[in-house]
C-alpha cells in the first residue's frame, strides 16, 4: 500500500517531488515519473499471489529504494523545504535511517531476506 501511494503521488504530483532532486540528476522529472511507475508496479506485483512475481517485484524495489536514496541525501543536507510541509530539518535526517527499514522490510515481505541466507533461492517458486 506504502508503495501505490507513493506510485500515485510521484505520477499525480511530481512537481512536489522536484526540489528533493540533487542537481546532478538529469532529467529530474522524468526521473520521479519513472520512480511513480516502478512504485505502482513494484507495489502491484507485491499483491499478485505467485511468488516469483513477488520476488521480482521485490528486488525491483529494493534496487528503487537504493536508487532514490541519494535525493534523501540531498534532501537532508540541502535542507530542502517542500512545498507546503512545515520545515522540520531533523526529519529529512530522520528519513535517512527509514530506507533500510524500508528495503529489509520489502525482502522480508517477500521471504528474499532471511529465506535467501537459508539456501531458498531468490527466484524459487517454492513456498
Amino acid at each position: 500500500v506504502l508503495f501505490l501511494g507513493a506510485g500515485t503521488l510521484h505520477l499525480l504530483r511530481p512537481r512536489l517531488f522536484l526540489p528533493i532532486m540533487p542537481p546532478w540528476i538529469p532529467d529530474p522529472l522524468a526521473c520521479v515519473q519513472v520512480s511513480g511507475v516502478c512504485e505502482l508496479l513494484g507495489g502491484l506485483g507485491l499483491l499478485v499471489p505467485i511468488r516469483s512475481v513477488q520476488v521480482l517485484c521485490g528486488w525491483g524495489l529494493v534496487l528503487l529504494l537504493i536508487a532514490v536514496f541519494p535525493a534523501n541525501i540531498y534532501m537532508a543536507v540541502a535542507h530542502v523545504q517542500l512545498h507546503g510541509v512545515p520545515f522540520r530539518p531533523w526529519v529529512s535526517w530522520a528519513r535517512l535511517p527509514l530506507q533500510p527499514l524500508l528495503i529489509i522490510g520489502v525482502m522480508w515481505v517477500t521471504r528474499i531476506w532471511p529465506f535467501l541466507s537459508q539456501g531458498e533461492k531468490g527466484l524459487s517458486t517454492s513456498t
